[in-house]
């Protein structure tokens, strides 16, 4: 089901599924690695490394991976530059640094970076998202680093700075402009730049900071996207609005997930609050299609996972809880320490989910409570790692690592 549905966004790419991370949120945009290869449980500064490479500057953005390549974004705040940077994915070695931008770089909150978008790659061009220079700038490089096209997508003004990634559909490429005024929705063609579709959409004076996603979800292909005030539904071939539900709060920063007929939406402020959405509805559903919410019981920042039945939330404080899917009744939470920015992962019945401290706790999958290990590399954490083939790529704060069996 999953593989069928997933050719409808990358119609032209040639990424080999189980091999490749080539966007947010993995292959088939759940965070849930394919293939059999059981990636570590534990690993040391010495014990199944197989490289570590040097990231100058700052970013949250998670690595992407396709074929030899591992590409991530940086920003330089002294030199005021942001750039994408491949490395080998055996070795670790610098393929190639390019500049997209210099000068001008926005406000940003502190837990922010100028560099927190996660590239999205079609197999034959890579796309980035950056806002510099009071704008929202969307950049298609070719897959030896050299800039294809480049488009100023509209003004961009926010209170803590951008960090949505973008959404490959068709032959297009979807980016969310949410602002403090202005806010939009735009795809462009790929290939060109060329603009297929824009709408604009609400406000909201603190923000809104979450990215699209596409999924197939109650029998047609739905754009997805929380904040600001609703959950919103688009027809990602138009941008034509499905439908909207009120809540889960005023901004947002999750990333929306889904099964065949619901979707599950997080928010966190000023109140947080978790929503499960029945998808076939059209227009205002608000009093019709809502399963279940958890007032006050829900995530900001990271976002959720979902997997036979089971919804994990890593919570913003450090707590980690598992909901039943279909009723929202919680099965487990445990408190694990420090606090959580980046989104879980699972791979292999196990899932993955680092701190901001930068230590990554591995748990069991399932309604019992398991944590099977606790690794510090002894640097921090604000990305999501990516998983595939057995290994992990984990981004700290000033390197990439590539974890895996020896």
């Amino acid at each position: 089901m999953m593989m069928r549905w997933l050719a409808l966004f990358v119609l032209t790419a040639t990424v080999s599924l189980a091999d490749d991370w080539p966007w947010w949120r993995g292959p088939n945009l759940d965070a849930i690695a394919l293939g059999k290869k059981a990636p570590p449980l534990k690993w040391s500064a010495t014990e199944n490394i197989l490289w570590k490479a040097d990231v100058p500057g700052r970013g949250h953005g998670s690595p992407i991976l396709y074929g030899n390549r591992v590409i991530l974004a940086t920003a330089d705040d002294e030199a005021e530059t942001q750039s994408l940077l491949c490395f080998d994915r055996n070795t670790g070695r610098p393929l190639w640094k390019t500049e997209i931008h210099r000068g001008g770089l926005i406000h940003r909150h502190k837990k922010n970076s100028h560099a927190s978008s996660t590239p999205a790659c079609d197999g034959e061009l890579v796309f980035i998202p950056f806002a510099v220079q009071e704008a929202l700038w969307l950049t298609a490089l070719n897959l030896d680093g050299k800039i294809v096209w480049q488009k100023r997508l509209g003004a961009f003004k926010s209170m803590h700075g951008y960090g949505a990634s973008p959404v490959l559909y068709g032959s297009m490429v979807i980016v969310a402009g949410d602002s403090v005024e202005g806010s939009f929705l735009i795809a462009l063609q790929r290939r060109t730049g060329e603009v297929a579709w824009r709408i604009g959409r609400d406000n909201y004076d603190k923000g809104n900071y979450a990215s699209p996603m596409v999924g197939r979800v109650a029998g047609r292909d739905q754009l997805l996207i929380p904040g600001p005030f609703k959950t919103y539904s688009y027809d990602p071939s138009t941008g034509n609005p499905l439908w909207t539900c009120d809540g889960p709060s005023s901004a947002a920063n999750t990333t929306i997930i889904f099964d065949r007929e619901r979707i599950y939406s997080s928010g966190g402020f000023p109140q947080r609050n978790l929503l499960c959405i029945r998808a076939d509805g059209t227009n205002d559903v608000t009093a019709t299609h809502r399963v279940w919410s958890k007032p006050g019981n829900a995530t900001y920042i990271p976002s959720l996972l979902l997997h036979d039945g089971l919804l994990y939330m890593a919570h913003d404080n450090g707590k980690f809880t598992c909901f039943n899917a279909d009723d929202g009744a919680e099965i487990w939470s445990q408190k694990l320490e420090g606090g959580f920015s980046s989104s879980p992962v699972l791979a292999n019945g196990h899932i993955y989910v680092v701190n901001e401290d930068g230590v990554m706790f591995v748990l069991k999958e399932g309604r019992q409570f398991e944590l099977v290990a606790k690794n510090n590399l002894g640097d921090g954490g604000f990305a999501t790692p990516s998983i595939c083939d057995g290994r992990i790529y984990l981004r700290t704060l000033h390197a990439l690592y590539c974890i895996g069996q020896r």
